[in-house]
Parts: structure tokens; sequence; C-alpha cells
């Protein structure tokens, strides 16, 4: 009988989304192939069709083959996917990375959604924030506010748990999919944003997910590799040669120190000790 209740009540909040999103009748997905912006995506596309129209951001601070992971996703659903070059990296306050680095990311990205829609003639733009988002520092939610971009699943208040589990019942990949914000937020606050920096994160992350793990982070302390896995993780990465290689190899890319983190992986951990 729990079980039930939770999965109707899960389902009500669908319903809610279906609603926000037929009331305003045409949007612009900010659509990164994640989790909740492949929802957001799948539910704008099965509610508004033609109407509904992914833009994803295409810049150094995206990981490799994200944009072909969302491209074929949104072909898949059906959806037009246009994919539009962001330049951050050219904002001196972003590149020197401050607690709000995210602010000044979402601002660029905004601004060029807002422009695109323009041109689109599309009124709304959407975004993939869920509720349990209010729980944590999110600094880009001050540029969705200033630019009147609206947070569906939020409005909704669907849980991160409630969009995978709707997910996964639409059967889309992404239901369990792990979390992947963008290469920056790999570097610590004040520490500069550089195009290089972010190729030494990416090159590190795809090779050590080409040896199988999946929930990881290659966190850049200067000279430093600070690789975060979950502790069930770490007999495998200790087992035989393969510690030694992935040191040689993350040398080979840049890094001078390869160092494993004992805590084990957290999300969002460079925002432990922020004010919120």
């Amino acid at each position: 009988m729990v079980v039930n209740a939770v999965h109707d009540v899960t389902h009500q909040k669908l319903a809610r989304l279906e609603d926000l999103l037929r009331d305003m009748g045409e949007v612009i997905v900010a659509y990164s192939g994640g989790v909740d912006s492949s929802f957001l995506l799948w539910a704008a596309h099965r509610v508004l069709g033609e109407h509904a129209l992914a833009v994803t951001g295409r810049s150094g601070s995206v990981a490799s083959g994200q944009i072909e992971e969302a491209h074929q996703l949104a072909k898949d659903l059906g959806a037009r996917h246009v994919v539009l070059d962001t330049e951050e990296l050219d904002n001196p306050l972003y590149v020197q990375n401050p607690t709000n680095r995210c602010y000044h990311c979402k601002t660029e990205l905004f601004t060029k959604l807002e422009a695109f829609a323009a041109r689109e003639g599309t009124r709304w733009i959407v975004e993939g924030s869920n509720l349990d988002d209010l729980h944590d520092y999110r600094p880009g939610m001050q540029a969705v506010a200033e630019h009147g971009v609206r947070s569906p699943l939020k409005e909704a208040e669907l849980t991160k748990a409630e969009i995978r589990a709707l997910s996964k019942e639409a059967g889309l990949p992404t239901w369990d999919k792990p979390a992947m914000p963008c290469l920056a937020s790999r570097i610590p606050y004040g520490m500069i944003v550089s195009l290089e920096k972010l190729s030494m994160i990416d090159r590190a992350e795809a090779y050590l997910r080409s040896l199988g793990f999946r929930d990881l982070r290659v966190r850049h302390h200067d000279t430093i590799a600070r690789i975060e896995l979950p502790p069930s993780d770490f007999p495998k990465l200790l087992e035989g040669n393969m510690a030694a290689e992935i040191t040689k190899t993350l040398k080979d890319f840049g890094f001078k120190y390869v160092t494993l983190d004992l805590q084990g992986f957290r999300s969002g951990s460079l925002n432990e000790g922020i004010i919120k």
C-alpha cells in the first residue's frame, strides 16, 4: 500500500508537470543530456511535440562525448536538437573561478538561449533543476531568475529519485546515469579555469571510465590529480598494476602527482565549507 501511494504521488507530480508544459505551449529546453534535462525534454516533447526544442551549449567545459550522447537521445525521442557554442571561457569573471562561477556560466548560456528563442519566436526557456536542488549550493539559479527561465521539474515538486523512477518507467537510458556537472566543477574555487586544465580533467575521467569506473571525479589541484571513487571501487583500483598504470597515464596527461581521496566519491565536494 505504501509503495502504491508513493507511486500515485509521483504520477500526480508528472501530471502537474505536463499541465505546466501544456500551459506554456512552446518551450526551448536547456538540454545537457543529463538525467533531469533529458526527462524534461521527454515530457516536453510528449506534451508539445514539435513545439519543444532542445538546445545544448557546447564549450571546453563540456566533457567529450556528452554532446553526441545528448544528440542521440534527442534523435531517439524525435525531438529537434540544436547545439550553440558558448564562450564562458572568454569571461574573466568565469576564468577567475569565484564561488559563484556557475552564475557566470549560466548567464552566458541563458543569454545565448534568449537570443535564440527570440529568433525562433519561442516565449519560454525551461531548465532541469529539481526540488532537491533547493538544498544544494546552486549559484546558477540566480541567472535562472534574472533571465526569466522556468524550472518545471521544481515547480511540479519532483525530486531526483522520482525523476529517475519516472525516467526508468519511460524507458529513458539516462534513468541511472551518474551526475555529470561541467568539468570546471573539478577545479577548486579561486584557481584559474583554463582550456588546458579542462582538457586534462576530461582525458583523465574518460580514461578512468574506459577502465570500468562509473561514479568518479578527477579534481584538478594544480600539479595534483585527486581521484574520487566510491570506496567499493577502491579494491579494483588497487589490485594488480592498475594503480601504477593509472598514475602513469594521468602523469602523461600533465599531472605530476596522482592521489586517491580516502573519503571517496561525493558529488559537489568542492562546495564543502561554502556558506549557502
